[in-house]
């Protein structure tokens, strides 16, 4: 597929694949792309059905395992051989089935989905489902007048961030737009409702876990039960960070995708 992409730090050094969450796009990782530039050479992508790319064909099965194919076959297509991977919730999934595979060299996986059990699965979806319909009843243009205020932008973003009154007014904008255009979302959920990650991440590729300890989607607890898929984890506490951590502290969470893409031990309290 064609998948839209941003490429920034182009020679910087090895190459590192980002991967956005659930009803985002690339630009979720817009706070610490260019303070990892400086050391990466950093693609994020849109998955299909979110952000500006386009969605699967209908009547292709989606499933996680096709979504690490499409990153599998984007990363082919650039001639990036086994670079480093990391993804934000859904795409913290996804950069553990790449692991999984053994055809990335590093996985740094923020919040990741897949770890949960069915209640803590229904809770998350609950929530997502919640801002998704918020978003898409809500005028782009009273989203726009809600988001100069910071105790609106709390209101709007507060379950996803740790700081939300701290983000930007066009961030939100431009994520409540993302959330209520994507494609992908309610397939993106029903997959996730008929599965839970398992299996072993080869002991070869260094594996970074990091949760904030203001998710209130995807509860840290959950970051624990990494160790059973991969022993060789590293898990990490984002704190003051929610389920999207890039915002709340891209000094933290770009250290972070630095030391896991280096296969460096990361100086942070443990989950």
């Amino acid at each position: 597929m064609e998948l839209v992409y941003e490429r920034r730090g182009a020679g910087a050094g090895a190459p590192l694949v980002l991967l956005h969450g659930v009803g985002h796009h690339w630009q979720a990782w817009e706070p610490v792309l260019d303070l990892v530039a400086e050391q990466r050479d950093v693609f994020a992508l849109d998955f299909p059905g979110f952000g500006a790319s386009p969605m699967f064909a209908e009547g292709i099965r989606v499933h996680p395992g096709l979504l690490a194919d499409v990153v599998q076959e984007f990363c082919a297509e650039l001639g990036l051989v086994r670079p480093h991977v990391a993804g934000n919730s859904m795409g913290g999934l996804v950069a553990l089935l790449l692991g999984q595979r053994g055809v990335v060299s590093s996985v740094t996986a923020l919040s990741p989905a897949g770890l949960w059990t069915d209640r803590e699965r229904a809770w998350a979806f609950r929530v997502l489902r919640t801002c998704r319909g918020a978003a898409r009843v809500t005028p782009p243009g009273v989203v726009a007048r809600l988001a100069e205020s910071g105790v609106a932008r709390t209101l709007l973003t507060g379950m996803i961030y740790g700081r939300p009154a701290a983000r930007s007014a066009s961030a939100v904008v431009a994520e409540v737009r993302a959330l209520r255009e994507a494609t992908g979302f309610d397939v993106a959920l029903r997959v996730g409702r008929e599965f839970r990650f398992s299996g072993v991440v080869p002991a070869d590729v260094p594996v970074t876990v990091a949760w904030g300890d203001r998710d209130r989607v995807l509860s840290r607890r959950q970051g624990l039960r990494a160790r059973e898929l991969a022993p060789q984890a590293r898990l990490v506490e984002l704190p003051g960070c929610g389920h999207v951590p890039m915002s709340d502290d891209p000094e933290l969470v770009a250290s972070v995708l630095l030391r896991g893409s280096a296969g460096e031990s990361v100086s942070t309290s443990a989950l």
